[in-house]
């Protein structure tokens, strides 16, 4: 079962349950307008903001996600936020997402130290069978991050999600199978 107060962390990154205070800090790095091009929404607006950590809570407190601040240790700063979210713990099943870090923090190595800790919870904690990843298909960055770290690409769902300005998303899936995590492992050194 999730634990949704979970906490992990390397010597480089910190994963904590999102909470409301995170506000402010949120707010100094999603400022930059240009980051939300492939996001559902466009987290510079304040209010915008304010209402998707208020959903992200409010689907903590209901066990149907847990949000998490990153927090960067070498300067003990949030510079983002991911999620686990879409738990079947009958299909022992999971998607991480919901990931962006502010601008500056882009390169840094510190996503793919998000996804060690998550995928490792996943398989070696929770004993799941797979991890999923969705992004839009336009994304050609995280699909790049994606492919990198070893994910395989699934397919496309047509017209999957709205997004802001009123597009329509194509959605591409990416996932990531427990049979498949001590090599992921070494591919990255993570072990």
């Amino acid at each position: 079962m999730v634990d949704f107060e979970l906490i992990l962390q390397t010597d480089k990154v910190l994963l904590r349950p999102l909470v409301m205070e995170d506000f402010e800090l949120l707010a100094d790095q999603a400022n930059d307008q240009s980051m939300w091009t492939y996001f559902t929404s466009d987290l510079s607006d304040k209010e915008v903001l304010r209402d998707w950590i208020a959903d992200a809570i409010l689907q903590k407190e209901n066990k149907t996600r847990l949000p998490f601040a990153i927090i960067d240790k070498a300067n003990q700063k949030i510079v983002g936020s991911t999620s686990f979210g879409n738990i079947s713990c009958r299909d022992k099943r999971i998607e991480i997402g919901w990931t962006w870090l502010g601008k500056e923090y882009h390169g840094k190595g510190i996503n793919n130290q998000v996804k060690y800790l998550m995928i490792g919870y996943c398989f070696e904690v929770l004993d799941f069978e797979r991890v999923e990843f969705k992004t839009d298909v336009l994304n050609i960055p995280a699909r790049k991050a994606l492919g990198r770290i070893g994910m395989t690409e699934e397919g496309v769902l047509r017209s999957h999600t709205l997004m802001t300005h009123d597009r329509r998303r194509d959605t591409i899936y990416y996932s990531v199978l427990k049979s498949e995590w001590t090599a992921l492992k070494i591919k990255n050194n993570w072990i």
